[in-house]
């Protein structure tokens, strides 16, 4: 009878340390997912409701942040200044005759000196880089139109502030998988999750 109860006992402690953990990881799931889906905004613009926790002011100001090092990681600006007029005259054509111009974003358009790498892209906020590796294969002005539309698309539909959203629910649901992973006496035991 003694060892049923030794054993039984033993197991109850086994279970016991896992439960806080347990408990601790359950919270972090809720409150992951309550932030993720409780933050549900509006888009007027792509008239669709997305799972967003930044303003529009926190995304112009993440983007003004890291407008200087994208710009430096492709050798900075480029020194042709009728291409950088052409590329800023045809982006804000765009924004002027389309419903990017209704928003609070604060468009500028970059020329990078990145002559290999065949690029553009939007950061948060609005502002919006074309490398002149991508610019020298365009034809047209229709066709940078084109490019330079696309990449305001990406700023008005929020796809960055979408994917800040999606990161940071991915990091908590990680943080509690972890969590409940973890076994004190196998320190290596959340490595294998």
């Amino acid at each position: 009878m003694s060892f049923t109860f030794g054993r039984a006992r033993s197991g109850g402690a086994g279970r016991s340390s896992i439960m806080p953990r347990l408990i601790i990881a359950a919270v972090i799931v809720v409150i992951s997912l309550l932030t993720y889906f409780g933050s549900s905004v509006y888009n007027p613009v792509t008239n669709e409701t997305q799972h967003i926790d930044l303003t529009v002011d926190q995304e112009i100001a993440l983007g003004l942040q890291a407008a200087p090092e994208m710009a430096a990681q492709h050798g900075g600006l480029h020194l042709d200044q009728e291409a950088q007029a052409l590329v800023d005259e045809v982006g804000q054509k765009i924004v002027a005759q389309t419903a990017a111009g209704d928003t609070d974003y604060k468009f500028d358009f970059h020329l990078l000196a990145d002559e290999q790498t065949i690029n553009a892209f939007a950061l948060p906020g609005g502002p919006v880089f074309i490398t002149a590796a991508l610019l020298e294969r365009l034809k047209t002005e229709g066709q940078l139109a084109g490019v330079l539309g696309h990449e305001i698309g990406h700023v008005v539909a929020r796809h960055s502030a979408e994917h800040i959203a999606k990161a940071r629910l991915t990091e908590g649901l990680t943080g509690a998988a972890v969590i409940a992973a973890y076994d004190p006496d196998n320190p290596q035991s959340s490595q294998q999750t």
